[in-house]
């Protein structure tokens, strides 16, 4: 089933785009709800969205969804989609931690997994983080090797740890080629507006940056604008913006979804931090480059910083600080 089609399973008292994805037919398979502040379009929660689908297309679990749910509805939607007899709740809660660790307490028997900043609360409140910080600092060693100005621009949507990192970690690989590299970054204060983070980028651009770092959906226009080059987050963005975006910090949360999934079954308790399965050595995060547009000669020290990575010979710092 294509991620854009929604089915209407519910009045629309419930939410709006509510969807719901079946496992074969006969087969009773665990409810997993997904609760996504924005169109499931937008990069961070396509990759929630599509393992989700991945996995009640494999039989694995039923899948029923709500997309563009506002922070003053989702406690509503957690307390619908529970009292719906979903098992395992999935979503984010940036914005709303107080209440929706509420709705937790008022629901032991449903797990829950979410997004978050803070730290997990026994025994049903699981969190996870989007560690593809790993990813990002290989990214920012190839683009050391491509800027002709040592000039990088970085476009986040909140200064939160999630993004920080993310941003620090692609800083760090650029310094461990340029030590002397300028760095210029801007949160555009929402998590999807794809016409503020180009602006922000042009802005970048405009600054003196020849390589951006598109942690938000947008600034790969801005690139695309300008003929410069940039670099995707999440998910490839290399099809879309083909001879502009030259490499991906990818993450994968099917390795995430699937611990949480396993231990609701097993009667596990699920109040706990899910983040290290975000980690390169679980398959949670990879780079990927076109080797068309990067120097042959910055691909194999890249190449070798991912194998240390993967054993666990080299550890890229995790830095939450806000970036100057």
């Amino acid at each position: 089933m294509p991620i854009s089609r929604r089915s209407l399973v519910a009045s629309s008292a419930l939410l709006p785009a509510i969807g719901l994805i079946r496992p074969a037919l006969g087969q009773e398979k665990l409810k997993v709800a997904g609760i996504h502040t924005v169109p499931v379009e937008n990069a961070w929660n396509s990759r929630l969205h599509q393992a989700m689908v991945s996995a009640a297309e494999a039989g694995k679990i039923e899948y029923v969804f709500s997309e563009s749910v506002a922070n003053t509805d989702y406690v509503r939607a957690m307390r619908q989609y529970a009292d719906g007899g979903a098992r395992l709740i999935v979503g984010e809660v940036y914005g709303v931690e107080r209440e929706s660790r509420q709705v937790a307490k008022d629901y032991p028997e449903t797990g829950f997994l979410m997004g978050s900043s803070l730290k997990e609360q026994e025994p049903n409140f699981g969190v996870f983080g989007t560690w593809n910080h790993e990813a990002a600092y290989l990214t920012g060693m190839l683009a050391a090797a491509v800027s002709k100005k040592n000039v990088y621009g970085a476009v986040g949507g909140y200064p939160i740890p999630e993004i920080n990192r993310l941003i620090n970690a692609f800083r760090a690989g650029v310094k461990e080629v340029n030590p002397d590299a300028k760095f210029l970054v801007q949160f555009i204060g929402t998590f999807f507006d794809p016409p503020k983070a180009k602006e922000a980028g042009l802005a970048q651009i405009d600054a003196g940056a020849d390589i951006l770092f598109g942690e938000r959906i947008g600034t790969a226009d801005a690139a695309k604008d300008r003929g410069i080059l940039s670099i995707g987050s999440l998910l490839d963005y290399s099809p879309r913006y083909p001879g502009t975006v030259f490499a991906n910090a990818l993450w994968n949360f099917d390795p995430i979804l699937a611990a949480a999934v396993a231990d609701v079954q097993a009667g596990t308790p699920t109040g706990k931090d899910y983040s290290q399965f975000s980690f390169m050595r679980f398959g949670g995060n990879d780079i990927s480059f076109d080797p068309n547009l990067v120097p042959a000669e910055a691909v194999a020290p890249m190449e070798a910083k991912r194998t240390a990575i993967k054993s666990g010979a080299f550890e890229v710092v995790i830095d939450d600080s806000q970036p100057a």
